[in-house]
């Protein structure tokens, strides 16, 4: 890693993709969730080509990030991402949200769910609540239904207010009973509700790769060129004190999805004045991460915007 920007950390501008106008709307959301439930989810699927094509025509930015990944995923010796290298790419995004309908509906048996390294959550877990840490790449919703269904287990996640109410209208739009348990950053009170959890052995879930307005950066090398990751989630789980583990469900085709766990930190044994350098080694350990997991599956990663670019 270069010393030249392997620390740097700077608080950037409001993010291009965090403002940039949604296409959907909550009465197309709707329909598409009606119409998948009673059609079932194999005829349905019928539609996600058509979704793809048009992304794949008529959105630009998005095509160009998309190649931008797959050329440095694939590394210098690959052939340049052809047009049906991008479409295989979004109709991958397009599937997975796409089952994100059934499993907010509580259909995990119409999905092969494999997890590799899941024995981890139940070791840690042991010890009292956990972070887990995600990225959007392939399924978060495949995760949080795997926590759902664990009798007991409390899941939560930690984010922005207003992504939380999106995301809350985006689950009562597919299952009114439905709905995700939330704590707000940036509220007053945010780090007490958040150790209230973790004291009574919940899960709380957070992003890590993507960066929000008034989020401090910091550059880390990442598929061989700096990139800005968020120190915010590490900040918050260094101050929590707790293990974290990284785990990411990606889609392998058809109804088929892998859940890896690894573990990424712990903070719970961080030394006097050591926390910054803790935090530093989580981001890196999970920049790696990424790495590994983007490789074997290159389609999954779902950062549709220039992530090598000026924060």
């Amino acid at each position: 890693m270069s010393a030249n920007f392997a620390n740097a950390e700077r608080k950037p501008p409001r993010a291009s993709w965090a403002t940039r106008g949604e296409r959907s709307n909550m009465l197309a959301l709707r329909f598409m969730a009606w119409a998948s439930l009673r059609l079932g989810r194999r005829p349905a699927r019928g539609l996600l080509v058509l979704i793809a094509f048009y992304f794949l025509l008529f959105s630009p930015g998005p095509r160009r990030a998309v190649r931008d990944w797959l050329g440095r995923v694939r590394g210098a010796d690959a052939p340049p991402a052809g047009w049906r290298d991008l479409f295989r790419h979004f109709l991958s995004f397009a599937s997975v949200v796409h089952d994100r309908i059934f499993l907010v509906n509580d259909q995990h048996e119409l999905f092969d769910i494999r997890l590799h390294g899941h024995e981890l959550v139940s070791q840690l877990r042991g010890q009292g609540g956990l972070v887990l840490m995600g990225a959007h790449m392939g399924s978060f919703e495949v995760l949080r239904s795997i926590g759902v269904q664990q009798p007991g287990v409390r899941v939560a996640m930690a984010m922005y207010k207003d992504n939380a109410q999106k995301i809350n209208q985006l689950l009562s739009a597919i299952n009114p009973r439905a709905s995700l348990d939330v704590v707000a950053l940036g509220q007053v009170d945010s780090m007490l509700q958040l150790h209230g959890l973790l004291e009574a052995d919940a899960i709380v879930g957070m992003m890590g790769d993507r960066l929000l307005g008034g989020d401090v950066a910091r550059t880390i090398e990442f598929l061989g060129a700096p990139a800005a990751f968020p120190t915010g989630p590490f900040r918050v789980a260094a101050i929590a004190r707790r293990p974290v583990v990284f785990m990411v469900g990606l889609y392998r085709g058809g109804n088929r999805y892998d859940v890896h766990v690894e573990q990424l930190a712990d903070f719970s044994r961080i030394p006097a004045g050591g926390r910054q350098a803790a935090v530093e080694a989580a981001m890196d350990r999970y920049a790696r991460l990424l790495e590994k997991y983007g490789r074997m599956a290159p389609d999954n990663w779902f950062n549709f915007h220039d992530f090598w670019g000026k924060p």
